[in-house]
């Protein structure tokens, strides 16, 4: 079987791995990005423990080399503004294994490098058209006008939230928005920090994130409710604004805030805004040719981090799947449907009339552990 990745971020380049050398395949992978391009790129990432299982199980070499380069993450504190705690959960009371934390450009190097042999750099999908023996061909805008490399008996959609793959193959998903923004930003040699693991910081339903990565960085997100249409409130996107937005009002801010309002003001124009949303989960099109993973297939919203921890879990598993003729919907369905429920639960703090702080404390409580030991846990071994 001739399968074609379209893209090598996550699930791409952990398919490609997992079926690279297996009898009966052969694997070519196309990226959009130039060789090196994406060196510095994004900001940090933490993934969950059931994305360090996925790979012990399936891919033990990649585990290996993804715990050396990453930071543990093995708290979810999650604090007001003030300082006043509301949960402290070690992991592994409800996971086998820790998370991990990771800069993105050094995720990308550690799962492209296994690949780099089959992957062609610097092709990004402009058209899918058909060969005689009914096998879809990928049509690229690379360095030369266009670029054919011939048939495939599959196309593997892994190009992300925006995929073009499913564009061009079953149009463009709408998506549903959570009515919250979501902003990230990357604190670079921040070595006067005063935390390191997982933490959550409360005002209300705005609330931040952070934690260290490797490099002496530390990675911050701020997610704040939107206007009931869904559009930023005015003046939202203001050093001046996020300072209030995320101020205790009767009392100065615990020391943890205090530092990520200072980095903001210093940082404030690399802020990348977002609105947080999730698309409607579509596993294959074309008749069965064109198979869809990772953000392209499921991209849901960001509460539980488990957009790309899910990646992880559909590149080795499809690959285990495929390598079986199995079917991949029947694999990874249900178990993504349950997640992106429960991290639309998990959302519940960030909407305006919810209390945050009794909404935190229940996460605290046996039923809600124990879906995350459920999340954490139930990944299928090979076979």
């Amino acid at each position: 079987m001739r399968i074609g990745i379209i893209g090598t971020g996550v699930a791409g380049s952990l398919l490609a791995e997992r079926l690279s050398g297996t009898p009966g395949f052969t694997i070519e992978a196309f990226e959009r990005t130039e060789l090196g391009e994406q060196a510095e790129a994004g900001t940090g990432l933490n993934l969950g423990p059931n994305a360090a299982k996925a790979l012990r199980l399936h891919l033990p070499e990649r585990h290996a080399a993804l715990r050396a380069q990453s930071l543990e993450w093995r708290r979810w504190q999650v604090d007001l503004t003030d300082g006043t705690r509301l949960l402290d959960l070690d992991l592994l009371e409800v996971a086998e294994e820790t998370g991990v934390r990771i800069r993105w450009s050094e995720l990308y190097r550690l799962l492209r490098a296994p690949v780099a042999g089959c992957t062609r750099h610097g092709h990004a999908l402009e058209a899918i058209e058909e060969d005689a023996a009914g096998r879809l061909v990928p049509v690229f805008r690379a360095r030369q006008p266009r670029v054919r490399h011939g048939g495939f008996d599959l196309l593997v959609g892994a190009d992300g939230r925006y995929s073009r793959t499913r564009a061009l193959t079953a149009g463009e998903p709408e998506a549903t928005l959570l009515g919250a923004c979501i902003w990230r930003m990357l604190v670079p040699l921040a070595t006067d920090c005063p935390f390191d693991d997982y933490g959550q910081w409360f005002q209300g339903n705005a609330r931040l994130l952070a934690f260290r990565v490797p490099g002496g960085a530390v990675y911050i997100a701020g997610t704040f409710p939107l206007t009931p249409d869904g559009d930023f409130p005015e003046g939202s996107k203001t050093r001046a604004w996020q300072r209030a937005l995320f101020t205790p009002p009767d009392a100065p801010p615990c020391p943890a805030v205090a530092w990520m309002l200072d980095a903001i003001d210093r940082q404030f124009a690399d802020i990348h805004w977002a609105r947080s949303a999730s698309i409607p989960m579509l596993r294959s099109t074309a008749e069965g040719r064109v198979l869809l993973l990772g953000d392209a297939a499921q991209a849901m919203v960001p509460t539980l981090g488990q957009g790309a921890t899910q990646a992880v879990e559909d590149g080795v598993i499809a690959g285990a799947v495929l390598a079986a003729g199995g079917d991949v919907a029947q694999a990874r369905d249900a178990r993504v449907a349950f997640v992106r429920e429960l991290s639309q639960e998990a959302s519940d703090t960030l909407r305006p009339g919810v209390d945050s702080a009794a909404g935190t404390r229940a996460k605290d409580a046996p039923a809600f552990r124990a879906k995350l030991r459920r999340l954490y846990t139930e990944v299928p071994a090979p076979g």
